[in-house]
């Protein structure tokens, strides 16, 4: 049961991060509409946006990939800890150097937390497990 909820957090983070990534990629005009920003039309700013979003949209994928192929499990917690948690991360250090930002933007930043935080918690978890000893009933 653990497993399966396991990978059900991994297809559905890796799903929100694809998400997210590929419409910052491919609309982020649209995508940053939702927060009330409007967007210059010039190349510059826009291709410095759509450069992370396309990251994301690729970690996603891999993130993703650990819910199918036991092999990346442990390899897609970490990355998705370190992906939500550094995003989180980036906003709470953009909070002491410019200022609160929109609810909306504040309430992205918690989202981030969470979902970070069941990842470390679910690679913590998975790493105890590794280090338990085998039951000796189970060699017999």
């Amino acid at each position: 049961m653990a497993h399966t909820l396991k990978r059900l957090f991994l297809g559905l983070a890796g799903a929100i991060a694809i998400g997210i990534g590929a419409t910052i990629t491919f609309a982020p005009h649209v995508f940053y509409a939702q927060y009330g920003i409007t967007l210059p039309t010039g190349p510059d700013l826009i291709s410095e946006l759509r450069a992370p979003g396309a990251n994301l949209a690729v970690l996603g994928v891999w993130i993703m990939i650990g819910a199918f192929r036991s092999a990346w499990t442990q390899q897609a917690l970490l990355l998705g800890s370190t992906v939500f948690l550094a995003y989180a991360a980036g906003r709470g250090i953009s909070i002491v150097f410019d200022g609160m930002p929109s609810d909306a933007l504040f309430q992205a930043m918690l989202f981030e937390i969470v979902i970070g935080g069941i990842f470390a918690t679910l690679l913590l978890g998975q790493n105890r497990q590794a280090k338990d000893p085998v039951p000796l009933e189970s060699l017999t």
